[in-house]
């Protein structure tokens, strides 16, 4: 039995010197070395930093008017399911106070019975709230593909020429807020910027230019103030349907345009002319009446 095992034992003998090298050149492939790199640091970050006026000190309660419209939220979802209405009322804390600040989420908090850190978690992920100040005018500029085919870059550089800043940073006067965000959704109209919640689509350098003066000039005759709502001092935000009256400041729409102070300002929408997203140069198809026999509903209701 011994002789037979014999002849086994050494070819394995044998052959393990062969096999050494090469799991020792695939142990060597495998480590690798640690390095020390430089901390990156976000200008956005997603942590807390206390400031002069953004810290847990500074007190916020919602008005009067907005705790009526927080009982018309609330009333949408069942009560023990409270906390879902934690969105709509971190847009209305950011309405009234000009941005989510710690002291508006804490609130929401307090009012949705919920941990604050839930209520962070939702601020710090959505792009939409502003846990910065940012100016009376947040003109935030597309430069996704659809719209940078169509040259949004020409649209950023009248921006930041005619406001002397760069994205991420306000004017000194407190008006302007100059942002660069992903696709708004208005991809048929591109280039565009939304601002405050209105879109001004179809632009080039110098409809850009001409809109941006056309904010400052009626912000400047009207007399408002950064962190005022509306250029009539309103509760609502900047369009051209706005014609409330406030210390004699008047605002009615004109076609296209509105007058603010004796300044025209364009409406929001194209400013190309076309009413909404139709074919620039007119209709190609369905320029006939239909040949079938559809009918429409009579009763009015479309």
């Amino acid at each position: 039995m011994t002789s037979k095992l014999v002849p086994v034992v050494l070819r394995s003998a044998r052959r393990a010197p062969r096999q050494l090298p090469q799991l020792q050149q695939l142990q060597r492939t495998q480590w690798r070395p640690f390095t020390a790199t430089a901390q990156s640091q976000s200008a956005d970050t997603l942590f807390h930093r206390n400031t002069e006026d953004n810290n847990p000190s500074i007190p916020f309660k919602f008005t009067a008017q907005n705790e009526k419209l927080i009982e018309e939220i609330l009333a949408r979802y069942p009560s023990q399911y409270k906390k879902a209405a934690v969105m709509p009322l971190l847009d209305l804390g950011q309405r009234q106070h000009g941005f989510t600040s710690i002291s508006v989420m804490n609130e929401v908090a307090r009012l949705l019975e919920m941990p604050p850190m839930r209520v962070y978690e939702v601020a710090t992920f959505y792009t939409m709230y502003n846990r910065n100040p940012v100016g009376r005018f947040h003109v935030q500029v597309c430069t996704t593909t659809p719209c940078m085919l169509c040259d949004s870059d020409s649209v950023m550089k009248a921006c930041e020429e005619a406001l002397g800043i760069h994205p991420g940073q306000t004017t000194k006067d407190g008006l302007f807020t100059l942002a660069e965000v992903e696709c708004l959704g208005a991809c048929a109209n591109a280039p565009m910027v939304q601002i405050n919640d209105d879109y001004y689509e179809d632009l080039t350098y110098d409809s850009t230019v001409s809109l941006l003066k056309a904010l400052r000039n009626a912000a400047e005759k009207t007399g408002m103030k950064p962190g005022e709502q509306g250029l009539a001092g309103g509760d609502g935000p900047l369009t051209g349907k706005d014609d409330a009256v406030k210390g004699g400041k008047e605002i009615h729409e004109q076609g296209r345009s509105y007058s603010a102070g004796g300044v025209q300002v364009p409406t929001p929408g194209p400013l190309s002319g076309r009413k909404s997203c139709e074919p620039a140069g007119g209709l190609t198809s369905l320029t006939s009446e239909p040949w079938g026999n559809e009918t429409l509903r009579k009763d009015g209701a479309l």
